[in-house]
């Protein structure tokens, strides 16, 4: 799944490709963001991002379906 993160004052967002579902990627942003603490997502590789709440502009949520790759035959 595809997580966008807008961060306040920076041109530039982060794009994190992770396992998790849309929904606990929800309740990792609703929590960080009620404690006002950080926010803490890994990668599909591994990678872990953190990103303090209070610097969250918002978080783009993708879809759970994968991208089909490839070409179709004829």
């Amino acid at each position: 799944m595809e997580v966008t993160i807008g961060v306040k004052h920076l041109p530039r967002e982060l794009v994190i490709d992770t396992d998790l579902t849309a929904d606990e990627v929800a309740s990792a942003v609703a929590a960080a963001l009620k404690d006002e603490s950080t926010l803490q997502l890994k990668d599909s590789r591994g990678r872990q991002y953190l990103v303090p709440a209070e610097s969250l502009g918002y978080v783009e949520i993708g879809t759970e379906e994968t991208r089909r790759v490839g070409f179709g035959t004829i």
